[in-house]
């Protein structure tokens, strides 16, 4: 009898440290998989001939695009950044989380000092519950107009993608080239007070393709095969435009946008706020031969100048075994692109990402948060002349608080540490005087907005809903809106002033799409929610460069949480210097 008690108590036992032995070696076998990769990126300035001309530009290892970086989820980089180029830098990986490591996020004078000529840091962080395309790239002025590249983030080991495996797969990176260093493009614009001289090209992974001077023995090719599945991650590097993309006589289906998966659905155009990502599924279907991928800019804003060119990269049938359709001398066919201002087109492409299964949306809200974001006019200095419009200077601001960077802490340290006077905690969470927020004429008393570092302050776990309303002072213009070190749900997006008795109604509780950059519809409206799970100080902006130059953005305090797992971990030793 004894022995059966004995006998019965380690079963017992046995039973409760269960549990506990699956977890420790679910843990492990984890930690087992996940891999550390370690990467030098060193910053320099490459001669590079595009549009027949061939001139310095800013490059990672001499490459443009830079190298793309592959890893799996739950894999960690270290990535040590050397800076030999002449103007100062930094990188941010576009869309990580960075759950605990805002240090590693990037931002110039938010999360960092910059990384000064001569010098460098280290990035370390890890990829936590990510899989798709991401990508990296400078946060530095203007200086991502070349130094950026793709962070693709495949499943863990023992997990697969949630479709059937591509037989091949292909970033495709879309970015815009000027004939000038871009630094002095914008630093030119901000001396006067103007709008910058819009690019002279349009690239796909670095070329121009066959429609631009000097261009169409470097066209980028993709080689297929007949009756394949391709998988082709689309990211928009551009610096100042939105695209549209089509490949012709090709549908694309969509399965991923921002590293999070999405409801399958089949399109034959693609739309690309700068920031965004897309993977689309692409099948050989069609007779060989070789067929024009092309781009061009979606530009929302009236009268308002833009680059109208267009980008081309060719999709080529190769070993097919077939004569090719396309005979010697005859051009690819060329896809049909929506005009530069079809808001329906590009409506109606957003509005088909979708979650793949019905989600738990957070609730209930802490934070009822209504941010304005569009352009507005600064009175010209006086004692100068300025080149914006009737002698202005152009300026771009959140809640009429137009953002200014400290110079000597970035934000990020001046928290850590407690040193006052580098930001204030009182951006507002309203609009500080309402109005007709897309009217045809906006009174011009409302055109000016106020200098401000102003942060909003967030509890750890607050659950925020964050309604972003386009306005039509100077120019309406869709604005694609980024929040570093999150992604988030979007409920719903329309036209005209956001309305809650009206539009809360709309809101898609079931399905929304997670993103990390969200198009805020020309003269229109977008509302999100998220967890503030991430302690740290979070940049808020528009990925129009020109328009997070004029102030647009703002920053998310971060609290810490309770305990050591739910805090901001301590900054790196390498931490650059102001």
């Amino acid at each position: 009898m004894e022995a059966l008690k004995n006998s019965y108590k380690c079963s017992l036992l046995l039973l409760l440290l269960l549990p506990l032995l699956l977890l420790w070696s679910s843990v492990m076998f984890t930690c087992a998989d996940a891999e550390v990769h370690y990467h030098e990126f060193v910053v320099q300035a490459t001669p590079v001939k595009r549009l027949c001309k061939t001139h310095n530009i800013i490059t990672v290892n001499g490459q443009y695009p830079g190298p793309t970086l592959a890893v799996r989820n739950g894999d960690t980089l270290v990535v040590n950044v050397v800076n030999r180029a002449k103007y100062n830098v930094t990188l941010h990986w576009h869309g990580v989380r960075q759950m605990r490591t805002a240090w590693a996020d990037g931002p110039e004078f938010v999360t960092q000092c910059p990384i000064r000529p001569g010098g460098s840091y280290t990035y370390r962080f890890t990829i936590e519950d990510q899989e798709g395309t991401l990508w990296w790239h400078a946060h530095s002025s203007w200086l991502r107009a070349t130094v950026h590249g793709a962070l693709i983030i495949y499943p863990r080991d023992a997990s697969s993608y949630p479709f059937p495996k591509p037989h091949r797969e292909f970033p495709v990176i879309l970015g815009e080239w000027w004939n000038e260093d871009p630094i002095s493009v914008v630093r030119r614009a901000t001396r006067t007070g103007a709008a910058p001289n819009v690019s002279d090209a349009f690239t796909i992974n670095g070329q121009p393709g066959d429609l631009y001077n000097c261009s169409n023995k470097d066209t980028t090719v993709f080689p297929v095969a007949l009756g394949e599945t391709n998988l082709l991650r689309f990211i928009n590097a551009a610096l100042n435009n939105e695209l549209f993309v089509s490949i012709a006589g090709h549908m694309m289906t969509v399965v991923a946008a921002d590293a999070a998966y999405t409801k399958p659905f089949t399109t034959a155009v693609l739309m690309l706020g700068p920031g965004q990502t897309t993977d689309v599924f692409v099948t050989t279907n069609q007779p060989p031969g070789r067929y024009y991928m092309a781009a061009h800019a979606y530009a929302s804003a009236r009268g308002v100048a833009f680059d109208n060119t267009t980008t081309t990269a060719v999709l080529e049938y190769k070993n097919s075994g077939c004569p090719t359709k396309n005979g010697p001398g005859l051009p690819p066919p060329f896809p049909v692109l929506p005009d530069f201002n079809d808001t329906p087109t590009a409506t109606a492409f957003a509005a088909g990402i979708r979650s793949p299964y019905p989600v738990q949306i957070p609730g209930p809200v802490d934070h009822h948060l209504f941010f304005t974001v569009g352009l507005g006019l600064f009175n010209c200095p006086p004692g100068r002349r300025c080149g914006g419009p009737n002698g202005t200077r152009f300026g771009a601001s959140m809640n009429n608080v137009s953002f200014q960077l400290p110079t000597g802490l970035s934000l990020l340290q001046a928290h850590h540490l407690g040193v006052p006077g580098v930001f204030t905690t009182d951006f507002p969470a309203v609009p500080p005087v309402p109005f007709d927020y897309t009217a045809a004429n906006v009174s011009r008393g409302l055109w000016q907005p106020v200098l401000g570092t102003k942060l909003y302050p967030l509890k750890y776990g607050s659950v925020v809903q964050l309604v972003l309303q386009g306005t039509n002072i100077f120019a309406g213009e869709e604005h694609p809106m980024h929040i570093h070190g999150y992604h988030f749900y979007v409920l719903a997006t329309g036209f005209g002033n956001f309305d809650p008795a009206r539009d809360s109604a709309r809101f898609n509780l079931v399905d929304p799409p997670l993103r990390n950059t969200v198009g805020v519809p020309v003269n229109g409206w977008a509302v999100i929610r998220f967890v503030a799970d991430n302690p740290g100080v979070w940049l808020v902006h528009c990925h129009l460069d020109v328009h997070i130059t004029w102030g647009l953005a703002m920053a998310f305090l971060v609290e810490n949480g309770v305990g050591e797992l739910q805090s901001l971990l301590p900054p790196p030793a390498d931490l650059p210097l102001c």
